[in-house]
């Protein structure tokens, strides 16, 4: 894999999660990118502690080396007027801009259980073919947007929404507009629905403009599996990891992204019980393992 194409970053949910606020409170925001820093990270995506200022960002992310690759956006395409939607996306990219970012992440919202305490699997949403149509017709509205002013729409295919299987993920790229929608592809969502996350990656390479690595444990998966539980359930019990710790094929998907010469951010996502899972000390792990594989 080509250095001079591909960048390395971490995203802070292994310190402080979003969905979760009590794992990770007491971690501070210059204690996350610090570590990151030191575990040999290039980059970040951005997390509910970090500064909105963006001035006051670069200064604590440039001191460490640091630079924001990636932020997710909460889309609500299906029940909200598109402008006010696009109102929100505009006000996003501008920040994005000013911290230097090159994606904008999109997962579409609408009655997504990702966050709540209801069963990931009988709770998932499910989008109508017009639901369907105004989704995709939307992100291909607002993916023009995006490039237009020099940033890459990533879709955010997701557990417990309403784009999160092959199938649905089909339906999504054939329905939007290759030049201005993107595929952030996520290794551990796929494994969580029971799809092949390595015959994902070579099924979808032309669209992936954005990898998140994370691992899945399949014994604690068929654990989360059997009690039914909530994908916040899932993350307590320690169902994801970083690579190389987990049982997902990543030197496949490695090897697959290298034969297409895939350019952009790698970002190692695993969100995890801080106080079980010691952030600094699995950042490292994840990067000695990314860098055996890769050379990155």
């Amino acid at each position: 894999m080509k250095r001079e194409r591909v960048k390395l970053g971490m995203a802070p949910i292994g310190w402080t999660n979003d969905d979760l606020p009590d794992l990770g409170k007491e971690n501070t925001f210059e204690q996350c990118i610090s570590e990151m820093a030191l575990a040999g990270y290039a980059g970040s995506e951005v997390g509910s502690k970090y500064p909105t200022n963006p001035e006051v960002l670069n200064t604590f992310l440039d001191i460490r080396g640091l630079t924001i690759c990636n932020q997710w956006f909460s889309s609500f395409l299906i029940t909200k007027p598109l402008e006010i939607v696009e109102a929100d996306f505009r006000s996003q990219l501008i920040f994005l801009k000013k911290v230097g970012a090159a994606v904008i992440g999109p997962s579409e919202q609408t009655r997504s259980c990702q966050g709540k305490t209801v069963s990931i699997f009988s709770g998932k949403a499910e989008f109508s073919s017009p639901e369907f149509k105004l989704l995709t017709d939307g992100m291909n509205h607002l993916g023009k947007i995006a490039t237009e002013e020099g940033i890459k729409l990533c879709f955010h295919h997701h557990m417990g929404t309403g784009v999160q299987t092959i199938e649905e993920t089909d339906r999504f790229l054939n329905d939007t507009n290759p030049d201005h929608v993107h595929l952030l592809y996520d290794a551990g969502h796929y494994a969580f629905t029971e799809e092949d996350p390595v015959a994902a990656v070579k099924r979808y390479i032309s669209r992936i403009g954005h990898v998140h690595l994370k691992d899945i444990r399949t014994d604690i998966f068929q654990k989360v599996k059997k009690l039914d539980c909530s994908f916040l359930d899932a993350v307590r019990m320690g169902v994801f990891t970083v690579p190389g710790d987990g049982d997902i094929d990543f030197p496949a998907i490695f090897s697959t992204l290298s034969e297409f010469d895939y350019k952009g951010w790698m970002v190692v996502e695993a969100e995890q019980d801080p106080a079980v899972a010691n952030p600094f000390a699995y950042a490292k792990k994840g990067r000695e393992y990314i860098k055996a594989q890769t050379g990155i």
